[in-house]
């Protein structure tokens, strides 16, 4: 065999194995998706209400995250007033979003093993000048563990997963998620109870006593391209 045969053999071999490589590359990070907080709609409802200097609200996510990899919601919520005692109304808050067209209620997640999840929640009280973080998720995600007799949260927040087996309409909405050409968005309706520690305030002289903030977020697909070191779009 020529030298030149041989470095032909080589160099196809070195292709093959170099597109292997990628493809394979590729396929591990092509389910990938991204949780997007749209904060600015957030603090436009805060301003509007006049709580923009007393309320803060903000969510954590990765980078990306696996397909219906999320469960649960990490909140929180800030105080920054000098008087004002703020509850957190969680059986009364809500997710909503396209997939379920439902209104789903939302659990609190406590570090103790939950037995019974028709216990109602006792509000959270946010004093003056501080934080509450918080992790919830939807009422429909737990699962009752038969042996221990406690619910564990056992499903994805959103189950995008489930629609590729379902009938047309829903494989043609995962079909077109995958393909990067729809995004899905849902929400959680959060329920605040303000009132003014100040002792003779009658509630909501100065600051509504109930307010209802719908904070949004939107699900998008990754393109494989997103993890490329140089990509600055992360």
């Amino acid at each position: 065999m020529k030298n030149g045969d041989q470095n032909l053999i080589v160099l196809t071999l070195y292709i093959i194995g170099l597109s292997y490589t990628f493809n394979r590359m590729v396929e591990s990070i092509d389910d990938k998706i991204k949780y997007e907080f749209k904060k600015g709609v957030v603090d436009d409802q805060l301003k509007e209400q006049n709580l923009q200097n007393q309320v803060g609200i903000s969510f954590k996510f990765g980078i990306s995250n696996p397909l219906d990899d999320l469960k649960e919601l990490s909140i929180s919520i800030e105080n920054k007033s000098e008087n004002l005692a703020i509850y957190v109304d969680w059986d009364n808050s809500s997710i909503v979003g396209d997939l379920s067209k439902q209104s789903r209620r939302v659990i609190r997640k406590s570090p103790d093993l939950t037995r019974d999840l028709a216990v109602p929640q006792s509000p959270s009280l946010i004093a003056p000048k501080n934080t509450l973080s918080e992790t919830i998720t939807a009422e429909d995600v737990f699962q009752l563990d038969k042996d221990s007799g406690t619910y564990k949260v056992n499903s994805p927040l959103l189950a995008i997963g489930k629609l590729k087996s379902g009938g047309g309409p829903q494989k043609k909405m995962y079909n077109d998620f995958m393909s990067e050409k729809r995004t899905f968005d849902f929400s959680l309706q959060l329920v605040l109870r303000i009132s003014e520690v100040r002792a003779g305030i009658a509630p909501g002289v100065n600051i509504p006593p109930l307010c209802i903030i719908n904070c949004p977020f939107s699900v998008k697909k990754l393109p494989w391209t997103y993890a490329l070191p140089w990509n600055k779009k992360k």
